[in-house]
């Protein structure tokens, strides 16, 4: 049974198929940091931007896990952040790996849209600010 919320909070987007996404955005935090490191680790001299950009993406899909978990108006306010700026770059990266590839000589999570990972990475941002919507707080 589902616990009354006090007056003035917001039910965490952690809910129902909220805890899916969150999931989801778990595993690409993973992914992403993952790779990111080996990335950085091994081969930052061919190409530091795609590297430095995979990073990035690390950190936006955790702090929009992070955010996505927790319940509160900032951590609502920050998860629409995180995942708007997630989409902003899914969209540039995306658009500059596929029209000045030279700039991109190796692959980052938002390469060519997220190819490499399906186009979830294009996806999920929508699916996430879509869910954000629909359990905002009236």
């Amino acid at each position: 049974m589902a616990e009354p919320l006090e007056r003035g909070t917001r039910r965490t987007a952690a809910t129902g198929p909220g805890r899916i996404l969150v999931a989801v955005y778990g595993i690409f935090a993973l992914a992403a940091t993952s790779r990111a490191a080996v990335q950085i680790s091994t081969k930052w001299h061919e190409a530091p931007l795609a590297y430095t950009l995979s990073a990035l993406a690390a950190v936006i899909y955790i702090v929009a896990t992070v955010a996505l978990a927790r319940r509160g108006e900032g951590s609502f306010r920050l998860a629409v952040a995180a995942i708007g700026i997630e989409l902003l770059g899914v969209l540039v990266v995306g658009t500059l790996s596929v029209f000045d590839q030279e700039a991109f000589p190796d692959a980052t999570v938002w390469s060519g849209y997220g190819e490499g990972y399906l186009f979830i990475p294009l996806v999920l941002p929508v699916i996430g600010l879509l869910w954000l919507r629909r359990t905002a707080r009236r």
